[in-house]
């Protein structure tokens, strides 16, 4: 009996694909002029070399860091080939820290501030578990409407397709069917172990864990909430990857299934074009494991 394949997994950046394999990470974007950008690099995970990196609940926040870290590092990247291919000047260090920072910052007030700041106006009129209730479930809803809202955009609709494209190509090579557009195309662009699933389930079980959180002065609480995520997304993770593995499981399907619905908005049916996009990430991500002996047979 062959051992399973690794669990393969990536993002949509600009005109591309994110994958990363065991020991690789590969990006694959479209050019200005039609052509395929290839990237890959090998990644020094402590999901490699510690075992206590890869202890459950330990492993969702490593997971999870490394995803922002990488993921945030080969969106810029695509952005350049975009900006190099159109003859633009690439972006200066400087510009890119102010917009990611401004990035940061905005979602902390619209997830995080607006969420506090709205309850706190009716701490006169109800405990705090009842209020911290209310404001997971403010926070999960803004969550939400700011996924649906942003759908709308074009540039964003053609990211949610290329998102689709990449769920596509995993569900291929998971089935073991060759990596062409002739085979991609069978599948669905919903997959159990996407990122907005897990960004889901850490909204959902965020709900419940805020019930318990403090009310005492801003920045402590801030402090608390922003400490909690790293908590939360340890076990969200656990609990996706054990719906990933069991699928089939009513109960599991249950549990993922918002997930699942929750893709509906984040990801589109990609071109012929996105495809062969996201065949070539996963297509580098397979080389650059293959030549650190981390494939699968």
């Amino acid at each position: 009996m062959s051992a399973p394949k690794p669990a393969y997994g990536g993002q949509a950046v600009i005109e591309g694909v994110l994958i990363r394999g065991k020991r690789t990470l590969a990006l694959a974007c479209r050019r200005p002029d039609g052509g395929i950008y290839r990237y890959r690099e090998t990644i020094d995970s402590p999901l490699q070399r510690s075992r206590f990196a890869r202890l459950p609940f330990v492993r969702g926040v490593i997971v999870l860091w490394e995803s922002l870290v990488h993921g945030g590092r080969m969106l810029m990247r695509s952005a350049d080939v975009q900006a190099e291919g159109l003859g633009e000047a690439k972006p200066s260090a400087l510009s890119t820290a102010a917009t990611l920072a401004a990035s940061i910052a905005f979602a902390l007030v619209v997830f995080v501030g607006i969420p506090y700041g709205s309850t706190q106006l009716l701490r006169d009129h109800a405990s705090t578990p009842v209020l911290n209730l209310i404001e997971g479930v403010v926070q999960f809803l803004l969550m939400v409407l700011y996924i649906w809202a942003i759908s709308f955009m074009p540039e964003i609709r053609r990211v949610f397709a290329y998102h689709g494209a990449e769920h596509m190509t995993i569900h291929a090579f998971e089935h073991g069917d060759p990596l062409d557009a002739e085979h991609v195309v069978r599948y669905p662009t919903a997959h159990p172990r996407c990122g907005t699933a897990f960004l889901l389930l850490v909204a959902s079980i965020g709900v419940f864990t805020a019930i318990f959180m403090p009310r005492i002065l801003i920045l402590v609480d801030l402090a608390a909430r922003l400490a909690t995520v790293f908590v939360v997304a340890a076990v969200s993770y656990e609990v996706l990857r054990l719906g990933a593995a069991h699928e089939r499981n009513p109960v599991m399907r249950a549990v993922v299934w918002p997930g699942m619905l929750l893709q509906r908005i984040t990801t589109r049916q990609p071109d012929a074009g996105m495809i062969e996009v996201a065949i070539a990430s996963l297509e580098e991500a397979l080389a650059g494991d293959a030549e650190t002996g981390t494939v699968a047979a």
